[in-house]
């Protein structure tokens, strides 16, 4: 195992950006960067023992410094969605802006994943990584309370890239993490054949602004089922609405500890992806706004799939859903777990 680090560009305001690169005894090679805590790339072999990066971001910091739809970063305070930007909270009403229509999304205008975080790298016997920290200040975003934020993410020698995320505050707030890497298996051209199952029953249908109605649904006989592997592109064109994918939480199975979550198979290079996480929810998008313009750094619709292990959105205004409130003297802690392996 090894990790290196090396410049990868300044900001605007000119703060160093670095760049930290994770390889295993494999050959496995993890690209991190600390502009948003950001998974780069990750190189994994094909059924021919070739090497692809499998993970949609840019080649140099410039893409990352634009407005860019979260290739790869770290997700918060809050992930998903807010309905009309606005939560009470032990009897005050916080307004955050509204960056997605009338809602909120992924932390708002400035959030996890537009700072600049301290960075760590580490390597122990078998894996290799970096610790990414953030003090995100009393009133950023218009969030109450201090809160201390660490997202670790580590290559190991079985093939895994883990993902663990903790924080602690000293006042009440909502917090509800998530890494934001769009996958593709195949190293290019769209996702629609590649072969997706989740551990789920239930789901959340949404209204029109991509908010949860509060209904808990099941998937059995509907076009959201992928509780069996099936293409992604088998019913995405009979999805209700005018939807142009999916873009819904999964409501997870087996919630005790770390669980497996989903899996993705790619038939055309055998390139198998299996999610484990401690999270409740799975955020299963299918990159249906990727424009192929800049700033979606040339990837069109399809072009990847996200599966952010989360709690559900806007859990703030829904008491029914698990509570994302953290108190001061509690500990949010989250792990989430990528194996990759080949499958003939």
């Amino acid at each position: 195992m090894s990790v290196t680090r090396a410049p990868f560009g300044t900001t605007a305001d000119g703060r160093p950006v670095e760049l930290f690169t994770c390889i295993n005894r494999n050959g496995l090679e993890l690209e991190l960067h600390s502009l948003g805590a950001t998974i780069k790339a990750l190189a994994v072999p094909d059924r021919e023992g070739q090497f692809t990066n499998v993970a949609l971001g840019f080649p140099t910091l410039d893409g990352y410094l634009q407005r860019h739809p979260y290739f790869g970063s770290t997700v918060g305070r809050v992930v998903n969605r807010i309905a009309e930007a606005r939560f009470t909270l032990d009897d005050v009403v916080y307004r955050l802006a509204a960056n997605d229509g009338p809602n909120h999304l992924h932390g708002g205008g400035a959030g996890f994943d537009r700072v600049l975080w301290q960075a760590e790298p580490f390597e122990t016997g078998d894996e290799a990584g970096v610790r990414f920290a953030y003090l995100s200040r009393d009133g950023d975003e218009r969030y109450p309370g201090n809160l201390a934020v660490e997202a670790t993410y580590s290559l190991t020698d079985d093939n895994e890239l883990k993902m663990s995320f903790e924080a602690s505050t000293d006042a009440p707030t909502p917090v509800n993490l998530a890494n934001h890497t769009y996958w593709n298996l195949a190293g290019g051209g769209t996702i629609l054949e590649h072969e997706v199952s989740i551990e789920a029953g239930h789901y959340l249908p949404v209204d029109e602004g991509d908010i949860p109605t509060g209904e808990i649904a099941a998937l059995a006989g509907t076009p959201m089922d992928f509780s069996e592997p099936k293409p992604v592109g088998k019913d995405i064109e009979t999805l209700p609405g005018a939807r142009a994918g999916y873009d819904h939480c999964y409501v997870l199975q087996h919630r005790t500890g770390m669980a497996p979550a989903a899996r993705v198979y790619d038939r055309s290079t055998g390139r198998l992806m299996e999610v484990m996480t401690t999270q409740p929810g799975l955020q299963f998008y299918t990159g249906n706004h990727l424009t192929g313009f800049e700033p979606h750094g040339g990837f069109g619709r399809h072009a990847g799939l996200c599966l952010e292990t989360q709690h559900f959105p806007d859990s703030v205004n829904q008491p029914q859903f698990p509570s994302i409130t953290l108190a001061p003297g509690e500990q949010y802690a989250q792990q989430t777990t990528h194996r990759f392996s080949i499958e003939n």
